[in-house]
């Protein structure tokens, strides 16, 4: 069962980013809306460092596809069962994935939004 979209930040004052969630929560508690949810990387190499590549596509081929095993998500990615159950893994314990008991694969977000902002560094 999807839960709507799931917006990625990336923020290295990680408690400026929980208050911002928890801003968020509490302003759709008083309006009646589903709360979205949200998760924070320390920057954009923790990013890129979880979501290569490889683990974006196995995402963007699990959204809305309800539960797949993991050897059909391999076959439709066309890799190998190993290497797709080790991306999955790291997919499932960032919660971008869960897996039933089973074993097998489901994305809980029907959308997948990243919001990351570049700026100069500072003049010495």
């Amino acid at each position: 069962m999807t839960t709507g979209t799931l917006t990625i930040t990336t923020d290295p004052d990680w408690k400026t980013a929980l208050r911002k969630a928890g801003g968020i929560a509490q302003k759709s508690l008083t309006t009646k809306q589903n709360q979205p949810d949200i998760l924070n990387f320390e920057s954009p190499g923790a990013f890129f460092a979880n979501l290569n590549e490889r683990r974006w596509a196995l995402l963007r081929i699990m959204l809305g596809q309800g539960t797949v095993g993991v050897r059909e998500l391999a076959r439709r990615v066309g890799r190998d069962v190993k290497g797709v159950h080790t991306d999955a893994s790291v997919l499932v314990s960032l919660g971008l994935l869960q897996r039933n008991s089973n074993g097998a694969l489901c994305c809980p977000y029907d959308r997948i939004r990243v919001d990351m902002l570049m700026e100069p560094e500072p003049a010495p």
